[in-house]
């Protein structure tokens, strides 16, 4: 789905995932997927997360709030980086919206996690906004041979 643009998979992935969502019984108001940079998004012609996120945040009866949080810096991939590198590589990277997010109970949503560096700098961001709660979510876990799958 993210690199061959097999973009219909997302509403199936979604309603897959609804039934585990629901199962954690986390007080969420609004699901928010990671925003992509605008070179990212451009290159790629869609936000992979969004795609899922908003079928979810609709079985969920959640608001989907896309513009709640935006990416106010490029960053490289992350890709081969160290647990170090990519925790400075997304650092202040993103910023959220306080009308949208302030005293709500907020949902971040991720594709892959690997070393929850992207997760954590967003909920950075959506706390510094004033968000009440921040959970996150990830379609994904990374699983790999240089030992992040223990971070």
């Amino acid at each position: 789905m993210k690199y061959r643009r097999n973009i219909g998979f997302s509403e199936s992935l979604a309603l897959q995932m609804t039934d585990f969502v629901r199962s954690l019984c986390w007080p969420v108001e609004m699901l928010i997927p990671v925003p992509l940079g605008k070179k990212r998004l451009k290159e790629r012609g869609y936000n992979q997360v969004g795609l899922v996120a908003r079928p979810l945040a609709y079985q969920m009866g959640w608001m989907y709030a896309p513009h709640g949080l935006r990416k106010i810096r490029d960053t490289r991939s992350q890709v081969g980086l160290t647990v170090s590198e990519r925790r400075e590589n997304v650092h202040n990277a993103y910023q959220a919206d306080p009308k949208v997010v302030q005293r709500r109970s907020v949902l971040i949503m991720d594709d892959v996690a690997t070393t929850g560096s992207t997760i954590l700098a967003c909920t950075e961001a959506l706390l510094c906004a004033d968000a009440r709660e921040v959970y996150g979510l990830t379609i994904a876990r990374a699983l790999t041979r240089h030992g992040l799958d223990r971070v």
